[in-house]
């Protein structure tokens, strides 16, 4: 599945899409800023799979502060039999930049 931009994610959230939407960052980092994404940081993500076994076959968008560890995560995801995962790529600050700035 390709990535996703910050606009094309702002209209999913906008029409109420059903997709996981996931936040890869630290607790910290989630504290500061957030788009109401499920926080699982990366280095918990491979221990807290189960609870996302339900989203295999559905939508999964995974963020970070800039796509990086989002990119990771979304590789783990697939390797573990996750079908349908995406970056979204520039993360939190794209985010910032495009969306809450215009």
């Amino acid at each position: 599945m390709n990535d996703i931009d910050v606009l094309e994610l702002k209209q999913k959230i906008d029409r109420g899409d059903d997709f996981l939407f996931l936040d890869v960052r630290e607790v910290h980092e989630y504290e500061q800023f957030n788009l109401n994404a499920k926080l699982i940081p990366l280095g918990n993500l491979m221990s807290q799979l189960d609870e996302l076994e339900d989203y295999k076959e559905k939508e999964v968008i995974v963020h970070c502060r800039s796509g990086a560890r989002s990119g990771n995560a979304k590789q783990l995801m697939m390797q573990s039999g996750f079908k349908n995962v995406r970056n979204v790529l520039g993360g939190v600050l794209a985010w910032q930049d495009q969306i809450i700035k215009s």
